[in-house]
């Protein structure tokens, strides 16, 4: 191969792999917003997640509480 197949080579694979990082949004930050406005949005969202996160746990232990509490209502009955 000679030194001009191989500049050749970089060349395109250099264009694939930019053209790859733009298709799928990989920026060279590694994960660091670009913006102070993107920032925001994110900090925005992950307490929108937390909060979302929470009322989940709340639900789950309403529901515990209820199936638990129907079950001793249905013994209870049984026993009379």
């Amino acid at each position: 191969m000679n030194p001009f197949e191989m500049v050749a080579v970089i060349v395109v694979a250099v264009m694939v792999a930019s053209v790859l990082r733009a298709k799928y949004g990989h920026s060279r930050r590694h994960g660091i917003a670009a913006d102070p406005q993107e920032q925001a949005e994110n900090l925005r969202l992950r307490e929108e997640v937390k909060a979302l996160k929470e009322r989940l746990q709340v639900l789950e232990r309403i529901t515990i509480d209820k199936e638990n509490s129907l079950s001793r209502q249905i013994e209870e009955l049984r026993d009379r």
